[in-house]
């Protein structure tokens, strides 16, 4: 077999992770750019709260009618439509500000709109995976690894480059560069060639293309599962108390030191560790059960985030950082592993979304309070207290015994 024939075989895997990274680079410049955007133009911390809280929301509606989506227009319809639009939405920013001004109440309609799209492209290429996997040859769970993996690498080097572009073209200039990466993705996902992606679902499902009953039936069939239930919920909640270090502790941390550098190394080293975590799981679940890897996990982040909640120097923080991210690689695709072995085929998009749901749920409360105590009390002692909660948090999920029924049915 010659290489050019290996290479045409694996085209529909190797566009779809091209598409899978120039969007998760794409999102991690946005993750940058747009808190310090809002700092730049109101000194604020809390309303760089409230704007990451608010852009979150509209997903609460979107998500579970994404499934539906797919169901009735298509995979890649659906992916293509989604990138260009993302992509449309970055570029309003500086289109915006040199029309009119950019002011906190631009600034948030902006954002909402550019997050109620990003979800359906997520969830869009997350489908592909079986498509790529059958038409590339390659094993459906090899394939997940990579693909979580691969979307990590993107989200380290979005904040890396996200704080040159701010040094280089300013906060508000620097989304023409997201905007292009989104148009990258789109065309990627475009060129694939694979069967049933680009037309909806084959499905004698009468309910495939209601939403909302989706996400009921989802749910149902998540709720069933009490070892599967107690990890989403578990995750929800630790997801909620993890993201305000990224959206808003972080970030007002290093733009009180005018750092917009800091800020990319040490988001940039919590996505590298989160690589390696995630590229780690395939080794991992061949030595530990998953119970194990839940327990390591955990305990990980815990020597990651009480460091970092002290705001060490930037090399001791980034170290912190790391290790946090690398603690965490691990439970997406062991999540999404679960999913795939203990749900019924015909279930698990709805279960995804049902968890995509769940995850967009609490963050925008935690976000919000953060960015509302840092207002009131600064960001010394506000810290500490998240990386408590984050603590008690997991000391309570591992010692919940629907938790260690995660490795029976698997």
């Amino acid at each position: 077999m010659t290489l050019s024939s290996v290479l045409k075989g694996r085209a529909p895997v190797v566009l779809l992770e091209v598409a899978n990274v120039t969007s998760g680079v794409g999102n991690g410049i946005v993750i940058v750019l747009l808190p310090w955007l809002v700092l730049q133009r109101t000194d604020s911390p809390a309303a760089a709260g409230l704007v990451a809280a608010i852009s979150t929301i509209p997903a609460l509606i979107v998500i579970p009618l994404v499934g539906a989506a797919i169901d009735k227009y298509g995979r890649k319809p659906l992916s293509v439509l989604s990138d260009v639009a993302s992509a449309l939405s970055v570029i309003a920013f500086p289109i915006v500000g040199w029309v009119i001004g950019l002011n906190l109440a631009s600034i948030i309609v902006l954002a909402i709109i550019g997050a109620s799209l990003d979800p359906a492209g997520y969830t869009a290429r997350k489908s592909l995976i079986v498509n790529a996997a059958r038409a590339g040859n390659v094993r459906l769970e090899s394939l997940n690894g990579i693909h979580e993996a691969l979307f990590a690498v993107g989200w380290t080097l979005g904040p890396l480059i996200g704080a040159v572009l701010i040094g280089l073209l300013g906060a508000e200039q620097a989304f023409w560069i997201p905007g292009a990466l989104f148009v990258i993705a789109a065309v990627c996902i475009l060129a694939m060639r694979v069967p049933d992606a680009g037309r909806p679902s084959a499905s004698d499902d009468p309910d495939a293309t209601t939403g909302w009953r989706n996400l009921t039936r989802g749910f149902a069939a998540l709720w069933a599962d009490r070892a599967l239930r107690t990890l989403t919920i578990a995750i929800m909640v630790l997801a909620g108390v993890y993201l305000p270090t990224e959206s808003v502790l972080l970030p007002v941390h290093f733009e009180a030191l005018d750092q917009p550098r800091g800020l990319g190394i040490v988001i940039g080293a919590l996505a590298g560790g989160g690589v390696i975590g995630a590229f780690a799981y395939g080794w991992l679940s061949n030595r530990f059960t998953q119970y194990r890897i839940v327990q390591i996990s955990l305990i990980g982040t815990v020597f990651g985030i009480v460091p970092m909640s002290f705001l060490p120097t930037l090399p001791f923080l980034a170290t912190a950082g790391f290790v946090l991210g690398l603690s965490w690689g691990p439970m997406q695709p062991l999540l999404n592993t679960l999913v795939q072995r203990r749900i019924p085929d015909r279930e698990q998009g709805r279960v995804f979304s049902v968890q995509l749901t769940a995850f967009y749920v609490f963050p925008p409360l935690a976000m919000l309070a953060t960015g509302a105590s840092i207002e009131q009390w600064g960001i010394a002692p506000v810290y500490p207290v998240i990386a408590a909660l984050l603590i008690l948090t997991g000391i309570v999920t591992l010692s919940l015994r629907a938790i260690r029924e995660i490795d029976s049915r698997v």
